[in-house]
């Protein structure tokens, strides 16, 4: 017994510390101070932020619903050129931070947008024609760039494995196709159906970064409404009982979903899934496939492209007050970086804020791969013990990264930790968070690829006088060593991109290129607008490295949600 809690030890007293600790205390402050007198008021103060943070997650979940049901039909039943790489141009905004796709739609349709500008030059006018920074749609068709992929792949893998000879049962007995897809396919599709369209509307409904980014002050779910109490209004309580009421929706949300993913199933017959591609046999499957594939690619490649563009990108309107013709390519952006043209002793450089980022990741990666080899090797062969932990080890994956800021604020800043050397206003807070977060994502990726290694190749190998130091290197890590920088890569890119916590934890003088590119993008100017481009850019290619990364290490069977 005691060598299988040996292994627990260090990441479950971690989690204790740095997870469900500081959750603790956000439970305790939110119940203590909603009073059943008091409850009324709260409930009329978060009222509006509450039926927001719903309405825009309802109608964000079902355009995301909407624009990924034709595309995944179109993955699920048809084989095109380039079908793998337009598959990963859909699962690519998923996984960037949320201030490069802010900073990527502000970039093509922005005021200083692509977009504006060719309208601004075409109608000659001096004010952008288009608002789109500011609006609900900006908000709701970000929510759809970043999880149209959910339901690609949730849906479309169900789809794809569907046995067609049910589909062709029901024609054959006379039934229209419309028929057929609202009698058969559909209530075979519902589990996976349901199972996406939930998990689309808990990211939605826990959203920060696209609302503070693109929604502007005028809008507020949950998440932002806590940040403004705790930051800005400095009101604990009143945070603190946001998390709360979050925290709550939150775990009927994720115990939903559970319920229905562990439900998608189908009527499947053996190697359905490429049995069922169809060819293009008529010109109407050729339009609807070339319709797809065009839509695809303007909605989620022209944010990423007119990004990078905008950021080498100056116009005379950003030199100048007024709107004069010209625009030429140039690296100012970037060199802008590294100087402080003010001379304020305050000021940090975009490029330490790049540095900063760097090191968190670095940190993060060592800190998770530390705590998370030892449990992902217990969990290969798991007893009652590990039955009952693994499910604790997964719930950093359903919390707020804001509420878990917030729970560090009202921890950290207990009489016991503030000591000489304060742990709230250390940098390392902020890596000990990023590594909460990634935990889950590397013990998953480190499970699997431990699981499948042959226990006989070290039974073999320990019969023919190996060591354990030498099975582990010619046995073990051969096999593992995808897996790790797999992991590796997780941690490393979810630090990075990471703003929910960051944007509470962050120090002034040690800031993260998303809490700086946020900064540039609230400031007035034209050069502040293309400081913040560059950053996103770099962001974007550091973060789509790491993204080619895990792509490429990916061990074989492991699930994308």
């Amino acid at each position: 017994m005691k060598s299988r809690i040996l292994p627990w030890l260090a990441p479950l007293t971690f989690l204790g510390i740095f997870f469900f600790y500081p959750l603790m205390h956000i439970l305790v402050l939110g119940f203590n101070s909603v009073s059943l007198s008091a409850a009324p008021q709260f409930f009329l103060h978060t009222s509006g932020v509450l039926w927001f943070t719903f309405y825009q997650a309802f109608l964000s979940t079902l355009l995301t619903l909407l624009v990924g049901f034709p595309l995944a039909y179109l993955f699920a039943r048809y084989n095109f050129p380039a079908k793998s790489f337009f598959r990963a141009l859909t699962a690519v905004p998923f996984m960037l931070p949320t201030v490069v796709v802010a900073a990527g739609f502000t970039a093509l349709l922005g005021p200083r947008g692509w977009v504006n500008l060719a309208l601004m030059a075409v109608l000659h006018i001096d004010h952008a024609p288009i608002v789109f920074v500011g609006t609900i749609w900006a908000i709701l068709i970000a929510h759809v760039f970043y999880n149209a992929t959910i339901v690609i792949r949730i849906v479309g893998n169900a789809w794809a494995s569907l046995d067609l000879r049910l589909v062709d049962a029901s024609q054959s007995l006379g039934a229209s196709p419309f028929q057929t897809l609202l009698r058969v396919t559909l209530p075979l599709l519902r589990p996976s159906i349901l199972a996406a369209s939930l998990l689309v509307f808990l990211f939605d409904f826990t959203s920060y970064g696209v609302i503070l980014l693109l929604g502007g002050p005028r809008f507020a779910t949950i998440e932002v409404e806590i940040y403004i109490q705790a930051l800005q209004m400095l009101n604990l309580t009143a945070a603190a009982s946001l998390s709360l009421l979050q925290l709550l929706c939150t775990l009927v949300f994720s115990s939903i979903y559970s319920r229905y993913i562990s439900r998608v199933t189908s009527v499947v017959k053996p190697g359905a899934a490429w049995i069922n591609l169809r060819k293009k046999n008529n010109q109407a499957q050729k339009i609807f496939i070339i319709c797809m594939l065009s839509f695809l690619f303007l909605f989620f490649a022209l944010p990423l492209f007119a990004l990078p563009l905008r950021s080498i990108s100056i116009l005379e309107a950003d030199r100048a007050q007024q709107v004069q013709p010209g625009l030429s390519l140039t690296f100012t952006y970037y060199t802008e970086l590294f100087i402080n043209r003010r001379g304020s002793l305050f000021f940090v450089p975009p490029f330490e804020a790049a540095r900063n980022s760097l090191s968190y990741a670095a940190m993060t990666v060592l800190i998770s791969l530390s705590l998370g080899f030892p449990a992902a090797s217990a969990l290969v062969r798991p007893g009652k013990l590990e039955k009952w932990i693994d499910p604790l080890l997964m719930l950093p994956l359903g919390a707020s990264a804001v509420t878990l800021g917030l729970g560090y604020i009202i921890t950290f800043n207990h009489p016991f930790f503030l000591t000489k050397w304060s742990l709230l206003t250390s940098p390392l807070l902020i890596p000990l968070a990023h590594s909460t977060i990634a935990l889950p994502f590397v013990i998953r990726n480190l499970q699997t690829a431990l699981a499948i290694i042959p226990n006989r190749y070290r039974e073999a190998a320990a019969v023919l006088g190996a060591s354990r130091g030498q099975i582990w290197k010619n046995i073990d890590w051969p096999i593992i060593s995808r897996a790790v920088v797999s992991a590796g890569a997780f941690a490393f890119t979810i630090s990075l991109g990471e703003f929910g916590a960051a944007s509470l934890l962050t120090r002034p003088e040690y800031p993260t290129l998303p809490t700086a590119i946020y900064r540039f993008l609230s400031q007035p100017g034209g050069m502040n607008y293309g400081q913040a481009m560059a950053m996103a850019t770099i962001l974007m290619l550091t973060c789509g490295f790491g993204i080619i990364v895990i792509e490429k290490m990916r061990f074989p069977g492991t699930s994308d949600f």
